[in-house]
C-alpha cells in the first residue's frame, strides 16, 4: 500500500521537491505537504477508504475522529466520513496547548480515533491524549496518512499509516553541494524551531 499512497502523493502534488527547511530545522530535499491531497475530494475520499480497510483490521471501533488543527483537520474530516462516525478537532489557544472549542466535547466512554496527516515525531496528534483522558473517553488509536517518523513514533496503543516516507535530513552546516545551491523555502503550518 505504501507504494499506492505514494504515487497519490506525488500524482496530486503532496510530494515536493526542492530545499525545504523542515519546522524541525533540518533541511531536505523533498517535503510532504497532505493539503496538496485534500484539494481533490475525490482522492481524498479515496485514501480514506483505503485507510478504513486498513484500520479494520487493527483498530476497535471508533466513535469519534479527532484531529489536531490545522493540518489534520480535512484527513479528520474524510476520515469520520468514510467511517460514518463524528468528527471534531482541537486548536491552539494564542499558541498555547490544544483545547476543544466551538462547542465540541468528547464522551466519559467514549472510543476515539485520533487522526494526523504526518507523522514526523508525532508531537501534535500525542497532545490530544490529554484531552481526551480529561473527558474519561478512550484512545483507540491514530491513523495518519504518512509516517516520517523512521519508526520512531510509539504512542502506545495502534498507530496506522498508509505510508512511511523516509527522506533524508541534513543539519544547515552539513548540507549537499547539489542542495546547498537551491535557496531554501520553509513550508508548512509551524514556527521553526531552529536554522
Amino acid at each position: 500500500m505504501d507504494e499506492t499512497i505514494e504515487a497519490i502523493l506525488e500524482e496530486v502534488g503532496a510530494v515536493q521537491r526542492g530545499h525545504f527547511v523542515l519546522s524541525s530545522g533540518l533541511h531536505s530535499d523533498r517535503y510532504c505537504q497532505c493539503a496538496a491531497l485534500f484539494e481533490n475530494p475525490d482522492v481524498a475520499a479515496k485514501v480514506a477508504s483505503m485507510m478504513v480497510g486498513k484500520l479494520e483490521a487493527e483498530v476497535v471501533r471508533a466513535e469519534t475522529v479527532f484531529a489536531p488543527a490545522l493540518g489534520a483537520v480535512l484527513w479528520g474530516y474524510e476520515l469520520a466520513r468514510a467511517l460514518g462516525v463524528r468528527s471534531v478537532f482541537a486548536e491552539r489557544k494564542s499558541g498555547e496547548s490544544f483545547e476543544l472549542r466551538r462547542g465540541f466535547a468528547l464522551r466519559p466512554g467514549e472510543k476515539v480515533l485520533l487522526a494526523e496527516d504526518v507523522v514526523t515525531t508525532g508531537g501534535s496528534v500525542m497532545e490530544l491524549v490529554p484531552l481526551v483522558q480529561e473527558a474519561g473517553a478512550e484512545v483507540v488509536g491514530i491513523a495518519s496518512v504518512v509516517d516520517r517518523s523512521k519508526g520512531t513514533f510509539d504512542p502506545g496503543f495502534p498507530f496506522v499509516a498508509l505510508a512511511a516516507l523516509d527522506f533524508a535530513t541534513y543539519e544547515s552546516g552539513m548540507l549537499p553541494p547539489e542542495l546547498a545551491a537551491i535557496p531554501p523555502s520553509k513550508p508548512g503550518s509551524r514556527q521553526q524551531v531552529k536554522q
